[in-house]
């Protein structure tokens, strides 16, 4: 299973930008799709997550600006993220995980799968 992050660059605070996330093999339908990012200096944190059927865990840090969703039969993930801010800057990276309970859901040694990681810089 591959996945392949792509869509992110370098907006100012308020922007927005839309990070894409495909996948292949039978995984992605199988399981759940996730975002995690990472800071300049700082440990990989839980962004976003979505299942098969459409449910959605968010990070607190994240609710009503950034949106989850994905397509199951292009294998594609998406996050749009509106009304960024300068805290938003990090590497975002794509998982999955064919078997995770929701408990576990914010921990990333739980998927298996990863992407290489797209660059989304916020400037004030």
């Amino acid at each position: 299973v591959q996945l392949q992050a792509s869509g992110g660059g370098s907006v100012e605070a308020g922007g927005s930008l839309r990070l894409s996330c495909s996948a292949s093999g039978r995984t992605f339908n199988r399981g759940v799709m996730a975002w995690f990012r990472q800071a300049p200096g700082k440990e990989r944190e839980f962004v976003t997550a979505i299942w098969r059927n459409g449910n959605i865990v968010s990070a607190d840090s994240v609710k009503g600006r950034f949106t989850i969703s994905r397509d199951n039969a292009k294998s594609t993930m998406y996050l749009q993220m509106n009304s960024l801010k300068p805290e938003d800057t990090a590497v975002y990276y794509c998982a999955a995980s064919t078997s995770i309970i929701l408990s576990q859901i914010r921990n990333d040694v739980q998927y298996e799968h990863w992407g290489q990681g797209t660059l989304v810089t916020v400037s004030s």
